[in-house]
């Protein structure tokens, strides 16, 4: 039966914690690579340093953009790396080929007790299948996320690092239950999602102006990000999304803050004369974004970490999937799936939903993840 130690907001006794003299000093190597995965290492790194848990971060350089990556660690005060892995982008078999050599390599030297990796990248997998092969216990955070299509590489990635992941923490019930119907109960935990707990931590230090740097009106503009490959690597598909969006852009500005992908894509298929009308950025970094989503009217994303950003800020959220692994939002009506046909009608909709509170936990699931590494 799985773990539900946390699932009631049991309270946890920080007398009970272990000194650092009391225990044993144990050793965890965390494998990141792509924003989400920053951002989330963020506040793990913070509970382990509080309960003297040694841990070695490794940046795999899955998004290479220094914007979408480096700045990350300055920004969120993240030590850098101890590791980079500098693997950079490319097919799927290849990247993760190339980051589970070198990752291979980093754990043979530094021999860690666990192998921690985050949410559904090639970075997840990679690491995921060497602490596997190796005999590593791995924890895999935001275990138990499942969505349509099943072939979509995110998919893949989770699936695969959930069956082959000792400890599984997951942000929601639902979340619990999806690995159970897949037969997994054996540590499985929900301890909610940390990406609220950070949301809380940061909030403060969002750049509440920066709207105005873009010459945007406060609730007068759309966020978006495009990045997926089933939105963007087919020229038929992405033209189609596009067109919908510029019929958008006449009714309210959007704000595009484009993916290296995107941008080439957009380029190669000759796609330019649809964004004439966005205001364009490049990658921009979370303090950025946040400050940007809080101001806005709606957002629109294919991003899986987007999407929970937005509601933590209380704004809607249309997401240009057909599926999506956070269903607990979408089944409240907050946030609404939408395609390149029901793109138009869906973002400029003014229905009003009741935002629905608490679907992730307390804002207190990197503690109690850090206590189950205690036990």
């Amino acid at each position: 039966m799985w773990n539900n130690e946390f699932s009631k907001n049991k309270k946890i006794n920080r007398d009970t914690v272990p000194k650092k003299g009391e225990m044993k000093l144990m050793r965890i190597i965390s494998l990141v690579g792509a924003r989400p995965q920053i951002i989330k290492e963020a506040i793990i790194c913070k509970e382990l340093q509080k309960v003297g848990i040694d841990e070695i971060l490794v940046n795999s350089g899955q998004h290479y953009d220094r914007n979408m990556s480096d700045i990350f660690f300055e920004t969120l005060d993240i030590k850098a790396p101890d590791y980079n892995l500098g693997v950079g982008s490319g097919l799927h078999g290849e990247m993760t080929g190339k980051i589970m050599i070198e990752f291979e390599r980093v754990v043979l030297k530094e021999k860690p007790d666990t192998i921690l990796v985050y949410g559904d990248t090639n970075t997840t997998l990679a690491g995921a299948l060497v602490g596997a092969k190796l005999k590593i216990p791995v924890a895999h955070i935001e275990a138990g996320i499942r969505q349509e299509p099943k072939d979509m590489p995110e998919e893949i990635n989770r699936v695969v690092t959930d069956h082959v992941s000792n400890l599984l923490f997951c942000p929601s019930e639902l979340a619990v239950r999806n690995l159970e119907r897949e037969g997994i109960t054996k540590g499985v935990y929900f301890v909610g999602d940390v990406m609220y707990d950070l949301y809380k931590m940061m909030e403060p230090r969002f750049k509440d102006e920066a709207y105005k740097e873009y010459g945007l009106e406060d609730g007068e503009y759309i966020v978006l990000t495009l990045h997926r490959d089933f939105n963007v690597d087919n020229k038929e598909k992405l033209e189609k999304i596009l067109k919908a969006l510029d019929e958008i852009s006449k009714e309210k500005v959007i704000f595009f803050t484009i993916h290296p992908r995107t941008k080439k894509r957009i380029s190669e298929f000759g796609l330019e004369k649809y964004t004439k009308n966005f205001v364009m950025s490049e990658p921009i970094d979370y303090l950025r974004l946040m400050g940007l989503v809080k101001h806005s009217w709606k957002v629109i994303t294919d991003s899986g970490g987007l999407q929970k950003e937005v509601y933590f800020g209380k704004k809607r959220c249309i997401v240009l999937m057909p599926d999506t692994g956070w269903r607990e939002i979408v089944e409240t009506g907050w946030n609404e799936l939408a395609n390149e046909d029901t793109l138009v009608e869906k973002v400029l909709s003014e229905d009003e939903v009741i935002y629905p509170e608490n679907l992730y936990g307390d804002g207190r699931a990197g503690e109690k993840i850090v206590r189950v590494f205690l036990s």
